[in-house]
Parts: structure tokens; C-alpha cells; sequence
């Protein structure tokens, strides 16, 4: 199945459907993957962090699909800040590949490069080592030498508000082509969204359903607009609502059936949503529901509406 597509600001082709793989076990993500993409799945999204990155090269491989015709992203992790291209190459080595098609910041916050812990190094009072001396600017400098050296073909954000796009758009000589966000019926960043539409930045959707046991998949709005379209589940309308306003959907799954009706039920939902069905939906969070689930305690303003007071 042909999947749809976006067009990211370099021109480069990005299918609007993905493959999540966070929490993904390692047993399960390959087997994950090589289901997805042999049910026509193109775009797979990765990152160093998750700590699967082998498997999922695995799962590609297993696939027999043509590496040429899957659009890979991964992320940098924190603790790499100082060291890009460190970690971008453990993570084609670990996938299996030469370059990736989209590498993003996974968060706009540098931790201690020698600190307690590679992943999260953590500071005697329990907070998050931060590594407070680094600049973020120079980050996306490492970032944009990926680019030069043909590593990666695009590069993004991941976690990035307005406030901290503005610390690395004066100088940048890539404008991000993309900025991964905690976005769904809960939590549509309206405002961001806008921003973002205005800087040429398409915005992807990671936990496109909310999490485990969401709420979301029992919306009284969002189940009843599914039964009114004849769509099969709520989860339909959940992800081709996010579709409908050109916003890159990353459902993760590693169940074979979710992994297929994820991808047939979200393109089925952007064929028949109704503008009018989209502007029920925009006002679903803001009527009271709002509700993020992904608020890592990182101790410092990332710049984000409806997120707490960082506590020092």
C-alpha cells in the first residue's frame, strides 16, 4: 500500500505515516518492523536512546524491502551534545546503513557528556546532570556537519517549543525540516502548530493515541464522529485527524494487526474527515480535556504551555 506523503522544506519526500518504536522491546521490534514494512509501511523512526536501534536494523533487513525505499530517522541523545557524529555513528552502525534520511535532537537539553550514567546522569540531589555550559547553538552546528558530510539528508527537532527554536533559528544555516512533538486529541498545540506552519517546519506526532490505556481511544467526540463516518475504530479518527491538518503521525505498535490498521484505518479517516469534524476536534482539549503524558522532570523551562513549574 502506497502510503501518504509530505514534503519536508529540502524537498525530500517523507511518507505522513511511520512506525514508532519506542518502548518497542528487543525481541519484539524487529519482528515489528519487518511486519510493518512488508505492510507497506515506509518511514520508520528510531533514536539512540531507545536502545532497540539493532534490531530494528534487523527487522529492516528481515524485511527485504530496498533501504532505499524506507525513510529512517534517529535521534541525538542529550549526553552526546558535545559529540554528534559519535553517536550518529553508533546508530547506522547498530541499524545497518550508511546515512539516514532524518536525524533530530531528541531534546533541546545537553547532559553531562562524563557524568554517572551514558543515558541519564544524574546529579547527588536526584536531579538531571544538566550540562549547563553548553550552548544548544552549537548543537545544531554538529547537527548541520551531518548534513555537509552526507550522513544524513535531513535534519530536526524533537521537543522544541518556540522559545527554544528561537535559541537556534538566528544562526542556523538548516532551518529544521521538522520538529517531533507530543501531539493528539489531548494535546494539539495549536498555537506551536501555527508557529511552526509559519517557519516552513513540519511537525511529526509521536504518541499520536496518548499512552498505554489512553483516555483518548474512548473519547465521546472522537468515537461518535467514527461511527457518523462508518470508520472502524476511534483510533482512526485519532490519527487522521492529525493527517488532516499535515501533521506526520508515528503510531508505535507491535502487535501485526495494530501495526496494519493504524496504517489502512488513519488513511481512511484523512479520506472522509470533514473540515467541520476537524474543528470539533481542535476544540476537544481546550473544552477541558487537555492532558499530556510524556513530562520527563528535566528541571528547567523547556518553554511549553500546559507543562509544570520546573522544580529545581
Amino acid at each position: 500500500m502506497a502510503s501518504h506523503f509530505t514534503t519536508l522544506n529540502n524537498g525530500q519526500t517523507i511518507p505522513a505515516i511511520g512506525l514508532g518504536t519506542w518502548q518497542s522491546k528487543p525481541n519484539e521490534v524487529a519482528r515489528a518492523v519487518e511486519h510493518a514494512l512488508k505492510a507497506g509501511y515506509r518511514h520508520i523512526d528510531c533514536a539512540w536512546a531507545y536502545g532497540n536501534e539493532k534490531e530494528v536494523g534487523e527487522g529492516l533487513r528481515a524485511s527485504g524491502v530496498p533501504r532505499e525505499e524506507v525513510f529512517i530517522t534517529s535521534k541525538l541523545w542529550g549526553t552526546y551534545h558535545r559529540r554528534v557524529e559519535e553517536c550518529l555513528d553508533q546508530t547506522l552502525a547498530n541499524l545497518g546503513t550508511s546515512y539516514l534520511d532524518l536525524y533530530l535532537v531528541h531534546w533541546p537539553i545537553a547532559m553531562n557528556p562524563n557524568g554517572n550514567h551514558p543515558v541519564m546522569p544524574m546529579r547527588p540531589n536526584g536531579n538531571r546532570d544538566i550540562d549547563e555550559s553548553w550552548d544548544l547553538v552549537y548543537t545544531w552546528k554538529g547537527m548541520e556537519a551531518m548534513v555537509k558530510k552526507g550522513k544524513v539528508k535531513a535534519i530536526g527537532a524533537s521537543n522544541f517549543s518556540q522559545m527554544t527554536l528561537e535559541r537556534i533559528l538566528p544562526t542556523a544555516e538548516i532551518i529544521p525540516a521538522v520538529n517531533q512533538l507530543e501531539i493528539h486529541l489531548y494535546n494539539p498545540q495549536l498555537e506551536l502548530l501555527d508557529y511552526l506552519k509559519s517557519k516552513q517546519i513540519v511537525p511529526q506526532a509521536y504518541s499520536p493515541l496518548g499512552s498505554t490505556n489512553s483516555p483518548l481511544l474512548t473519547d465521546e467526540s472522537a468515537t461518535e464522529i467514527a461511527k457518523k463516518r462508518g470508520l472502524k475504530s476511534t483510533s482512526d479518527v485519532l490519527l487522521g485527524y492529525l493527517l488532516a491538518k499535515d501533521i506526520i503521525v508515528l503510531p508505535k505498535s507491535v502487535t501485526p494487526s495494530r501495526i496494519e490498521s493504524n496504517l489502512t484505518g488513519a488513511l481512511e479517516a484523512y479520506s472522509v474527515l470533514t473540515p467541520e469534524d476537524i474543528k470539533i476536534l481542535d476544540g476537544v482539549a481546550a473544552g477541558g480535556k487537555q492532558k499530556r503524558f510524556i513530562m520527563p522532570p528535566w528541571g528547567i523551562d523547556l518553554g511549553f504551555d500546559n507543562w509544570p513549574t520546573p522544580t529545581k
